[in-house]
């Protein structure tokens, strides 16, 4: 069949980047999703657009309007933000039949992203990186995701990347709607006609999940790797010190909206994450709404080298996730 925007990548092992690394453990952490290669940044102009509308946006893609929804602008204080968000302004150019995508979410602020294809009928995935991470450092893994036969799309976060503006718990929410929109648009217009399914690694759970919470006429299905069932646990475990009266009420909104999901949801953790304990996702298993649901533990792993300790099983559940 001829691919129209859907065509093949070569395999290039490399190893896969870092995540959620504050400073009090940096350097007590080996990074195994290390950084390899050298950093090259280039720096570009904003330019303007009109804010995106979510009426509009859930028009577009024949979603529900969203119920599910958190105020997250009680943790969008400063010494939160940075002690989570750890913005990267790299940027390489796309390996080939790899092709970067600019989506506007607001005034002038525009997402960097990066689509690896592999097949017109080959199930899509929007996939939302950690915290320490950007796109371009999925050249090497984005592979290994096309040899399962996988289309493999990578979002930034404001800030990262090619990505206009700051980071904030409350963006990075309001913007994974409109990347789904784009994500959608892209996938029919390249003729990628296979189901859509989203996932999230670590603090990229935060997106997938509102996602998966929201859009389950869009999506067939959520991952969620060495994620976690609530936000204010994420951060009191990055911040011993940390504590708010909205810790509870974030407990509570985040385990609403999981057990609203009822799409068939694959949950992979490392058996020794030492950053997001493995009981989030137990925490999660137990109260997501779906009847479809695994849990896939990988023993012996941490956060960072869950990919490299488990690589069969990794890919295994995640391919019989997406084509069953």
């Amino acid at each position: 069949m001829a691919q129209s925007g859907c065509s093949n990548l070569p395999i290039i092992l490399r190893q896969a980047p870092s995540d959620l690394n504050p400073p009090h453990f940096r350097g007590a952490i080996i990074s195994k999703r290390g950084h390899l290669r050298q950093i090259h940044t280039t720096a570009t102009a904003p330019r303007k657009v009109r804010d995106i509308d979510a009426v509009e946006l859930n028009a577009r893609i024949g979603s529900e309007p969203m119920s599910h929804q958190i105020d997250y602008s009680p943790l969008d204080q400063p010494h939160i933000l940075g002690f989570v968000f750890y913005p990267r302004p790299d940027w390489t150019p796309p390996p080939p039949s790899a092709t970067d995508h600019s989506v506007p979410v607001a005034d002038g602020i525009s997402i960097s992203c990066r689509f690896y294809p592999t097949g017109e009928s080959a199930p899509n995935l929007l996939f939302f990186h950690g915290n320490g991470e950007v796109v371009y450092d999925y050249d090497g893994i984005a592979p290994l995701y096309n040899r399962e036969g996988i289309n493999l799309f990578v979002a930034d976060y404001r800030g990262y990347g090619q990505s206009g503006g700051a980071p904030s718990f409350s963006h990075t929410v309001a913007d994974a709607h409109v990347i789904l929109n784009y994500f959608h648009d892209t996938m029919r217009a390249s003729a990628c006609s296979g189901p859509l399914f989203v996932m999230g690694r670590s603090l990229g759970s935060l997106p997938a999940v509102e996602l998966a919470a929201n859009h389950a006429q869009v999506l067939r299905g959520l991952i969620v790797e060495s994620g976690f069932a609530s936000t204010g646990r994420l951060i009191s475990y990055l911040m011993p010190t940390f504590q708010s009266v909205h810790l509870e009420e974030f407990e509570k909104a985040n385990l609403e909206k999981i057990h609203s999901i009822t799409m068939p949801v694959l949950l992979i953790h490392g058996e020794r994450d030492e950053i997001i304990p493995h009981e989030q996702a137990e925490i999660f298993y137990q109260n997501v709404g779906s009847k479809d649901k695994r849990l896939l533990t990988i023993p012996g792993a941490g956060h960072n080298d869950i990919m490299l300790i488990g690589m069969r099983e990794y890919f295994s559940a995640i391919r019989e996730f997406v084509f069953s």
